[in-house]
């Protein structure tokens, strides 16, 4: 049974066939001016439909339950002779908060080496033990990860056996030779993000995910206070990883996806807590002084 029902009570009946995402796609194509249009709106239609009716677990999903997420490309360049296409990814993750109406970022993210074949007619296979071409490789590598943080933030490493498979298509990849797949080619490519939320140096990471959302977020509904305490102790984690590991990707995706939230759950605090965080957040995001201000200045009112 879905972790996310045993512990948030959705009401919806689950369906034995449901697959696990509501992913909503687009793709930007503006920068290029040769070729027909059409190519792009046919690579939407797929990465859609691959998305949403691939069955990524063998978790049961009721239709409520989805998690929604969202693929939007960049397309920079695009050679129509060999359809071969380059650009970036955004990849975006909510999940709901309990007993409200409220959905909080779980990733915020882009990813700069996107590159692909892609044809007018093509048709997007899925293959656990194969890499078929790239752009599968791409889209089942982000919907572990979507799925391993989902897991992470409702129960206690969760999401172990989504980070597995995230990382049999990182090793697949790598045979390829394929860009954004390389340990050590840089610190926020497909192979460093994995790393970051599996490498015992930064497992404080996942600490905080599962208590940031489930003891923190989850909670603040029944008690304002108890939820954000819970969200200021958890914070003291972002300074471990910081001293091992200053130039892991996880800290930045942390920051992109939760800083605006941050800002708002202390705009109630008292300004001991304020304080307190602000020299935290601080410590690891200098460069953020301008927004960081903003949890200092916000009233209690």
């Amino acid at each position: 049974m879905l972790v996310a029902a045993m512990l948030c009570t959705f009401s919806a009946i689950a369906d034995d066939e449901a697959t696990e995402l509501n992913c909503e796609v687009e793709v930007n194509s503006q920068k290029i001016t040769n070729g027909s249009r059409d190519v792009f709106e046919e690579l939407k239609e797929k990465v859609t439909e691959y998305m949403n009716t691939t069955k990524w677990t063998n978790a049961v999903f009721g239709t409520n339950e989805k998690i929604y997420c969202k693929l939007m490309f960049t397309i920079s360049s695009w050679d129509d002779a060999t359809g071969l296409m380059k650009g970036d990814l955004q990849i975006q993750s909510q999940r709901p908060v309990f007993n409200s109406s409220y959905t909080t970022a779980l990733i915020n993210f882009k990813d700069t080496k996107v590159d692909f074949h892609f044809e007018t007619g093509q048709q997007l296979v899925f293959s656990e033990m194969e890499m078929e071409d790239n752009l599968t490789a791409i889209l089942n590598f982000w919907a572990y990860m979507i799925i391993a943080l989902d897991f992470d933030s409702f129960e206690l490493n969760g999401g172990n056996p989504y980070y597995e498979r995230a990382a049999q298509v990182v090793r697949l990849a790598q045979s390829t030779g394929e860009s954004g797949w390389k340990a050590f080619e840089d610190n926020t490519n497909r192979s460093a993000v994995l790393s970051a939320f599996t490498d015992s140096q930064t497992a404080p990471i996942r600490q905080m995910l599962y208590d940031y959302h489930r003891m923190g977020l989850d909670q603040m509904v029944v008690t304002v206070d108890k939820g954000r305490s819970t969200i200021t102790h958890t914070l003291e984690n972002l300074a471990k990883i910081y001293d091992v590991a200053p130039l892991s990707v996880c800290l930045t995706m942390f920051k992109d996806a939760k800083l605006d939230e941050l800002i708002n759950i202390y705009s109630k605090a008292n300004m001991t807590e304020k304080e307190a965080v602000y020299e935290m957040l601080y410590q690891v995001y200098p460069s953020e002084t301008t927004r960081l201000d903003k949890i200092k200045q916000t009233t209690t009112n």
